[in-house]
């Protein structure tokens, strides 16, 4: 017989709110173990997002919210766990994204034209951090970000962890790495040599992926979002693959009508998509590849293409549950 030890009970009881049996249900495991469905937890859509968004008009920042496509979650979102942004800054203004310090763990924006300063601003001090064209910026929660345009103007495709702080209920008690600049010139030499190697015809793609030194058994930009840049060479696909994680794809640069991205559910005997949606890419757009659905990407010009997919693959990863998967 259990015995209840009152070494540390407490002397007196405090009466709190808390749930009562009203607040209680219970599920047959059929009907509950898989939830996403319509109606009840949808699946992440299949999307895009043209460039001209943030083309003209004034210093913004342009969400690209599905969220009522996916349950009405609360506050703008892209995907369950991320919200991802076109920012236009004009000539000489500043733009301060409504991010409050604790909100996000991880912003990680991509400098798509323009050059300028960002000031952090945190409890101890302010510092900036400069940056240009082609540069990713990795920035932790715990901090307030304002982005200041040079005389050109700036633009920015921008991700950040919301939508799955707000899920948990929680806040940023501090940051997890340190606010980082990923010049391009060094992105863009790395990926030239991996694209340069003997065996690059081999692999499945030819990508480079940005880490930190911070996460090292994660090897993503932050530990919450992977950020990866690639290339399709001309008149070439990258081969059939699937993952778990939500990639929130962005193409930096294509000629018109040339690159295409097929998705579906299956493959076919031959590792080909079956009954494949076809998603045409535009310098500068955005699109949603959803969790587990196979995709490939296509050039059929003769000039390269490249594409930037940044996903919540560095908390898939962490929970070891990414499962990438190739065709």
């Amino acid at each position: 017989m259990l015995k209840l030890d009152t070494s540390t009970a407490p002397a007196a009881v405090v009466d709190a709110p808390m749930a009562t049996k009203g607040d209680a249900e219970w599920f047959e495991y059929s009907k509950a173990a898989n939830p996403v469905r319509p109606g009840l937890s949808p699946q992440v859509p299949f999307h895009a997002f043209g460039a001209e968004l943030y083309a003209d008009g004034p210093t913004r920042i342009v969400p690209l919210d599905l969220s009522d496509r996916l349950g009405g979650l609360v506050g703008p979102a892209t995907s369950p766990g991320l919200c991802a942004n076109f920012m236009r800054i004009l000539p000489g203004e500043t733009l301060t994204p409504d991010i409050a310090a604790g909100a996000a763990t991880s912003q990680v924006a991509y400098v798509i034209r323009g050059s300028g300063r960002t000031q952090v601003r945190t409890e101890s001090g302010v510092s900036v951090l400069t940056w240009k064209e082609g540069d990713f910026l990795a920035l932790p929660g715990g901090a307030t970000y304002s982005y200041a345009a040079d005389s050109e103007g700036a633009a920015f495709y921008m991700v950040h962890d919301a939508p799955l702080l707000r899920h948990l209920g929680v806040s940023v008690t501090q940051p997890r790495f340190l606010p980082t600049v990923y010049p391009a010139e060094t992105t863009r030499e790395v990926l030239a040599e991996i694209a340069d190697s003997p065996t690059a015809n081999v692999r499945s793609r030819i990508s480079v992926l940005l880490g930190t030194k911070r996460f090292p058994e994660l090897r993503t930009i932050t530990h919450t979002i992977w950020a990866m840049y690639g290339i399709v060479e001309p008149h070439s696909m990258q081969k059939p693959h699937r993952h778990q994680s939500v990639a929130l794809d962005f193409v930096v640069s294509c000629e018109p009508g040339a690159a295409y991205t097929l998705l579906g559910r299956e493959l076919d005997e031959k590792g080909n998509i079956k009954n494949p949606v076809r998603q045409n890419w535009s310098t500068g757009m955005a699109f949603t590849t959803p969790p587990g659905f196979w995709h490939a990407h296509f050039n059929t010009s003769d000039k390269p293409a490249f594409i930037l997919p940044l996903q919540d693959a560095g908390l898939q990863t962490y929970l070891r549950a990414l499962d990438i998967r190739f065709g």
